[in-house]
């Protein structure tokens, strides 16, 4: 064995953890290539068929690598986001639980190095909230009490120290934000990552960032804070991951499974406005497999996520934190659109109750002075 990037041993596999919340989740890439190779077994017409799909997915795979960076309104694997909304949050009343607010996240939010199987995302922390992103998927590796960031195999030259400062930053600039961070541990099996998680917080951050409840918190309550959605055991840093309902399907064995994928998204935001009020929905559109790497699938997924959005764009609809790979600006702002088109209809609610409360003050008192008038005229 090697020395690792963070002085612990590497390995050649990944290695994962189940959580129990989410275990198609928190499992991602756990065995694919088996996974993978199950599901070829199964192609129709034999090893010839087999190695013509092969040979068309890897095309596929070049043209995909070949075809340099894209800055489409749903997909952008660009260097930087093609504009910026820091402040949205602030529109938000106060008194809005956070389970009914809509808003965009990133799937892997660090994973932006160690090729195409592993990079999910090309946006720095402080770019993809700067965007506008506001759910964070953060996994980290744990040896002898150092937290560094991983995806799978893949360390992503940073440490779980560096997350906190960015989200520290970010929310000191911008009090009126909040801040949600899935937090797992990846390519370790220690099962104990927070005394760690801890240590770092009083290193990095400071305990008063953290919402120290289970329970989902208003907007006044979230402000200016980072919220844990814990999935690793020991003691309460914040709300439980497992608490939210999630739609993870992740597995995308090859480009053919793509509209699999989307249905599976489909469905869980068609269930998200009808559904509890006070959970908190969460829906991945991202995937992968060994001939499907995350680029490929996020240029096709968030295409029809992107439609999807559009054509319900009129409504006033809840969908919960809608979490991608490679988004843009323009379909980050759009998801951003779903929330303020909320505020919006509140308060015209709420103005036209005021008014027709004035207007049923205005027409007694200008039926009382008629009668008064006409009973003096008599």
């Amino acid at each position: 064995m090697t020395p690792g990037p963070d002085g612990g041993p590497t390995t050649s596999g990944f290695r994962y953890k189940p959580s129990g919340a989410d275990q198609s989740s928190t499992s991602e890439h756990q065995n694919i290539s088996r996974t993978d190779q199950s599901m070829m077994s199964g192609i129709r017409g034999g090893p010839v068929k087999m190695q013509k799909l092969l040979i068309e997915l890897m095309v596929m795979g070049v043209i995909g690598l070949i075809s340099g960076a894209v800055q489409r309104p749903d997909y952008d694997d660009t260097p930087n986001p093609e504009f910026l909304n820091p402040s949205w949050m602030a529109r938000i009343p106060d008194d809005q639980p956070l389970s009914e607010v809509t808003m965009p996240g990133t799937h892997n939010t660090m994973a932006l190095y160690g090729g195409v199987y592993a990079e999910c995302q090309t946006w720095s922390l402080a770019s993809q909230l700067r965007a506008g992103i506001r759910f964070l998927d953060i996994r980290v590796r744990h040896i002898k009490g150092n937290l560094t960031i991983h995806h799978g195999v893949s360390y992503q030259r940073a440490h779980f120290g560096h997350v906190l400062e960015g989200v520290a930053d970010f929310l000191r600039e911008y009090p009126n934000e909040t801040v949600l961070m899935r937090l797992k541990e990846e390519f370790s099996e220690t099962y104990d990552i927070y005394g760690a998680v801890v240590d770092y917080i009083h290193r990095y951050a400071h305990w008063d960032l953290l919402w120290h409840s289970r329970l989902v918190p208003t907007m006044r309550e979230a402000r200016g804070k980072l919220i844990v959605l814990q999935d690793f055991s020991g003691p309460d840093l914040g709300m439980r991951y497992g608490s939210l309902d999630i739609a993870d399907h992740w597995r995308v064995p090859t480009l053919l499974h793509v509209e699999e994928k989307w249905q599976s998204v489909y469905k869980h935001l068609e269930a998200a406005p009808v559904g509890n009020k006070a959970q908190i929905f969460l829906t991945y559109s991202s995937g992968a497999g060994v001939f499907a790497y995350p680029r490929a699938v996020a240029q096709r997924i968030n295409a029809q996520l992107y439609g999807y959005l559009r054509a319900k764009a009129d409504l006033n609809q809840r969908f919960g934190i809608v979490c991608m790979d490679f988004p843009a600006a323009p379909i980050i702002q759009m998801i951003i659109d779903f929330q303020l088109k909320h505020v919006i209809k509140t308060r015209q609610a709420f103005n036209a109750v005021h008014s027709k409360a004035g207007l049923k003050y205005t027409t007694s008192s200008l039926r009382k002075k008629l009668i008064k008038h006409v009973t003096v005229n008599v």
